[in-house]
């Protein structure tokens, strides 16, 4: 009797866990289903045998096993792609090996430098280069014109100012779904970085998806204070996700990652 409460513990940090899970594993696979499919098999695999999670914290374990089951096939991305993915797969291999990994694990997930070692298997040192040289070689690779769509002026030219930080132009900001047709139709854009909610309630899902029926194939980053309300399942999701409140290594991350990895799943309301 005394381990069902430590068994329901495990299972409700997986239950909490696992969106956050599906975005790494997205992030690294280059699509929401091939991504979906790894975190499954690593859930599933956690299910058959709780011992691999001995050692170490529920949420490490779990991004453990998910990495050994991904690195063990292969460390595979959407392959057979045309345009701005054909392009990413490219930029891809040019890459050091894990260093992308590393840094998704670090900036977008918020695993520090001794937990990035245990889930990739290697030692604290090597994940803390891993992610400096990640930075490095995707800043270096892609630069390009990016609209921001938010309602909230402080935020907005916050992003605006790490953005032009980066090297990238900024070619407007949108406070509504009309304001940003307008701008990404007189100003396209290389990447979109979107809020959800936005000024007069409009969506910036819609404004995203409106914009995208235009420009084509655009990477997206949305912005949100509930990003557990969009890691569902149930339909399309943003490939680039970052969580309010936001920190500079996050939007510097998730930047680079959109431009040099792109997507263009999105949300459908």
């Amino acid at each position: 009797m005394s381990d069902i409460p430590a068994a329901q513990d495990v299972s409700d940090e997986l239950a909490t866990a696992l969106p956050y899970l599906r975005r790494f594993a997205r992030a690294m696979t280059g699509s929401q289903d091939s991504g979906d499919r790894f975190a499954a098999a690593a859930l599933e695999a956690i299910l058959l045998d709780r011992s691999v999670l001995d050692g170490t914290s529920v949420r490490t374990g779990l991004f453990r096993v998910l990495y050994g089951i991904w690195s063990s096939a292969g460390a595979p991305v959407d392959d057979g792609e045309t345009g701005i993915a054909g392009r990413a797969q490219k930029h891809l291999s040019k890459l050091t090996a894990n260093s992308r990994e590393a840094l998704l694990l670090h900036s977008i997930e918020g695993f520090d430098f001794g937990q990035i070692a245990e889930i990739i298997g290697i030692d604290q040192a090597e994940a803390e280069t891993l992610v400096q040289i990640a930075r490095r070689e995707m800043a270096d690779a892609v630069s390009g014109r990016v609209m921001i769509i938010e309602d909230e002026a402080i935020i907005a030219m916050d992003i605006e100012s790490i953005v032009a930080d980066m090297g990238h132009l900024v070619t407007g900001i949108a406070r509504t779904r009309n304001e940003a047709n307008r701008l990404g139709a007189a100003e396209r854009p290389d990447l979109i970085l979107a809020d959800i909610q936005l000024a007069d309630n409009s969506s910036g899902i819609d404004a995203v998806n409106d914009l995208l029926g235009k420009l084509g194939d655009t990477p997206v980053i949305f912005i949100t204070a509930f990003p557990e309300r969009l890691l569902t399942g149930d339909k399309p999701e943003p490939a680039f996700l970052i969580s309010k409140p936001y920190t500079e290594d996050q939007v510097i991350s998730a930047v680079s990652q959109a431009m040099f990895f792109s997507s263009t799943e999105t949300l459908k309301a």
